[in-house]
């Protein structure tokens, strides 16, 4: 009986001993983290090996010309209406819309489009204007203007209002226009006194104010006989300064105020003219209303239609 106690007792310390272990065991199953492993937010680095080395360089076929160009713009010597020119830097706005280009001269993009024109023109298409392309532009210049010189008859002249002319003291007889030339005036005046951007001052939507002088007549129709008496006045002025046959005659010829010294052909004064608010709206306007440009003559525009 004693024995059986021992053997008891012997027993129940082994079920403690397996009991406890297997406690342990899921104690320790239950302890570990149940929270999912987190990547790294360290990317690896990873080598590029196609990565280019150099940017790619590329030479323009006009490079030499833009060159050529930016010179002659200022000194090519050429010779028009018996006065010797230098430089074609005074018609940058007409070359441009004849070029259809807005690039300046000195650029590729410009050398380009006298490439362009020059082979259309069967010319060499170097993209230099030199002499013979641009003797070629002003022949076209010329042939766009008035055509037909026939003398205008009294009964197709009007005459303007004294407040129309950038001289408003000038005489009755030499206020006389063409009367299709002084409507499509009208017209691109109202155009002009509504572009904000000239600020013209103005008491209507196409009269201009008495004391803005941009935009106003300075001359109209010349009779043969005024025009001759204007040439004796002035015998030095050149074909090119003072035509032999004025389209002034035809009434269909306007003078038109854009700044600097009305009507002085020297370059100096052509220069302001050509970069005035008032010649550049022209440039871009004027063939809207019928009006064509004389290159020379930044302030002189004639109807052609």
């Amino acid at each position: 009986m004693k024995r059986f106690g021992v053997h008891f007792v012997v027993i129940m310390a082994a079920f403690g001993l397996v009991a406890g272990a297997l406690s342990f065991g899921a104690r320790s199953s239950r302890g570990q983290s149940q929270t999912p492993k987190v990547e790294s937010p360290v990317k690896p680095a990873v080598l590029i090996t196609d990565r280019p080395t150099s940017a790619t360089t590329t030479t323009s076929p006009f490079t030499d010309a833009a060159s050529k160009n930016a010179v002659l713009r200022n000194e090519l010597t050429w010779t028009f209406g018996g006065k010797q020119q230098r430089g074609w830097y005074l018609y940058d706005l007409l070359l441009n819309q004849t070029l259809d280009n807005n690039s300046s001269s000195d650029s590729v993009d410009f050398a380009s489009a006298v490439s362009a024109w020059q082979t259309g023109k069967l010319l060499n298409s170097t993209g230099v204007l030199d002499e013979e392309s641009l003797m070629a532009i002003v022949a076209q210049w010329q042939s766009n203007r008035l055509k037909d010189r026939t003398p205008a008859t009294p009964t197709q002249l009007l005459t303007a209002p004294s407040l129309e002319f950038y001289d408003p003291d000038r005489l009755e007889e030499l206020r006389q226009v063409e009367r299709n030339t002084y409507a499509a005036y009208k017209r691109m005046l109202a155009a002009a006194i509504g572009d904000a951007a000239l600020q013209l001052n103005h008491i209507s939507k196409d009269e201009l104010a008495p004391g803005e002088k941009y935009f106003k007549i300075i001359s109209a129709f010349r009779s043969h006989e005024y025009q001759e008496k204007l040439r004796r006045e002035s015998p030095n002025a050149g074909s090119a300064g003072l035509a032999v046959n004025s389209p002034h005659f035809t009434g269909r010829a306007l003078d038109i105020y854009v700044g600097g010294d009305p009507v002085d052909t020297r370059d100096s004064n052509r220069a302001i003219q050509v970069n005035s608010p008032a010649y550049k709206w022209l440039v871009r306007n004027a063939s809207r209303f019928g009006f064509r440009p004389y290159f020379y003559e930044p302030w002189h525009w004639e109807y052609v239609e």
